[in-house]
């Protein structure tokens, strides 16, 4: 009775160090760190882009349409 005891009592701590002790976890939260630093560069890059590329766009619509409704 007492050697079962102790074996499980063996066995369940084991068990919880194998599971604490896994790269798993630490691997999937490391992929998640570096996707939301992509995510965050493309945003920061299309944001900038995006500023950058309006004016000459503007440009051409004001002096080739004469700064219409077509502009808007």
């Amino acid at each position: 009775m007492v050697l079962r005891v102790v074996a499980g009592t063996q066995v369940a701590w084991w068990r919880l160090r194998s599971r604490l002790g896994a790269e798993r976890g630490a691997t999937a939260i490391e992929y998640a760190i570096m996707l939301a630093f992509i995510a965050a560069v493309i945003v920061a890059a299309v944001t900038l882009l995006g500023q950058n590329t309006q004016r000459p766009f503007s440009q051409v619509c004001q002096e080739g349409f004469g700064g219409g409704t077509a502009c808007s």
